[in-house]
């Protein structure tokens, strides 16, 4: 399909992402799920040690993709010793000036099984569904293209598309507070050392042609600018920093902590349900696709399958997307409605094989409740403000 009939395509389809994001899903609105409450653990962390400076020796590598077994796939339910997953759970601080300083953690949880995400169950888990089998191709398209271009200022602007930005490695990142922003991890460090961008680490908000002096009736034409804002701390969890072993996409995360708040509004994180019990049982991202450059790019579609720690789906994706908040309408037990939060961070594209069969998935990284502890406890600096709700 050709640059421009996929344009045509978009602006026809426009009308029903519209429909999909503004209209509830009735049957799953009449019907809010009945699960138990998640017990989100405490982490205790440790006094900061001090680590060199960074050698900033990494490149940064847009088209992530790795391998996994049958083991692999069942790895987060197996690794239920404390110890293990707090090590894990460990982590690195980055500051602008390139000082570095590990942070050690301790686990406080009456329920420690309680640790696993409420949608892997080891009973449960029998391994992913399989799909029919797809062209070999990273971070694929599968099928005709459903990714829809975000244009104009009355979308740009709006809520949940201005909670994506520009990471300056070439990824995207989510809005997650006023000051922070959630990306992958690979984005800013190889699993050995950091990126070079990483040394004057940046996020980019997009700003509409009309904000920029452009007159209402060129704006059409014109893509929007980006304003750059120093980041002023980098937080990545030791999960990832596996040294000479191959990196694991489970712990694919990372928080930028800006130098000034922002006023854009931000999306609310939340430890991944299942997607039972999602609203329509759908996943959703906006990123920066390489190959739409200046564009940002919005998609969504079903879960296929999800392991402890990741969630296999066919949304249509290319390199620069990674980092994008993926998001699904989660029901607020305080609220009493369905609200738009983070559960997770799209990652890259995945082979897996069980039972001898190869099949692939462009996969995110769930937040279990450890990892949602985590991530609150460097939003928040207490663990006061880290509960599920």
């Amino acid at each position: 399909m050709t640059p421009q009939q996929n344009s045509l395509l978009a602006h026809l389809l426009s009308p029903l992402v519209l429909l999909h994001l503004l209209l509830p899903l009735s049957l799953s609105f009449l019907h809010p799920p009945h699960h138990h409450p998640v017990h989100v653990p405490s982490l205790v962390p440790h006094a900061p040690m001090p680590l060199a400076r960074s050698r900033f020796s990494a490149q940064t590598r847009l088209d992530f993709t790795t391998h996994c077994n049958s083991s692999c796939f069942h790895r987060g339910e197996q690794e239920s010793e404390k110890e293990q997953l707090t090590e894990k759970l460990a982590f690195e601080t980055l500051y602008a000036d390139g000082f570095r300083t590990f942070t050690t953690v301790d686990v406080e949880s009456d329920e420690f099984e309680g640790t696993t995400s409420p949608a892997a169950r080891p009973s449960s888990r029998r391994g992913p569904r399989m799909s029919p089998r797809h062209k070999r191709v990273r971070r694929q398209i599968y099928g005709a293209d459903g990714r829809f271009n975000i244009r104009g200022d009355n979308f740009l602007l709006d809520y949940p598309f201005s909670t994506a930005v520009r990471i300056s490695t070439g990824c995207t990142g989510v809005l997650v507070s006023q000051q922070h922003v959630l990306t992958a991890a690979h984005c800013v460090h190889d699993g050995k050392d950091y990126v070079k961008g990483a040394r004057k680490l940046r996020v980019g908000f997009l700003t509409p042609p009309s904000i920029n002096g452009t007159r209402a009736s060129h704006t059409s034409a014109k893509k929007p600018l980006v304003r750059w804002v120093r980041v002023k701390r980098t937080r990545v969890p030791k999960g990832w920093i596996q040294g000479p072993q191959e990196v694991s996409m489970d712990f694919d995360y990372a928080l930028l902590e800006l130098r000034w708040p922002h006023r854009r509004p931000f999306m609310r994180l939340s430890v991944a349900p299942s997607s039972e019990d999602l609203a329509g049982k759908r996943i959703h991202f906006s990123g920066f696709d390489s190959d739409r450059p200046g564009e940002l790019v919005y998609r969504f579609c079903p879960v296929e399958d999800e392991s402890n720690d990741l969630i296999y789906q066919h949304c249509d994706a290319r390199p620069g997307a990674s980092g994008s908040g993926v998001y699904g309408r989660v029901w607020d037990n305080t609220l009493e409605r369905w609200e738009r939060k983070v559960i997770g961070i799209f990652s890259g594209h995945q082979w897996l094989e069980v039972d001898g069969e190869n099949r692939d998935y462009n996969v995110a990284v769930r937040f279990t409740p450890l990892k949602f502890a985590q991530i609150c406890y460097w939003v928040h600096g207490n663990r006061l403000d880290c509960s599920q709700d």
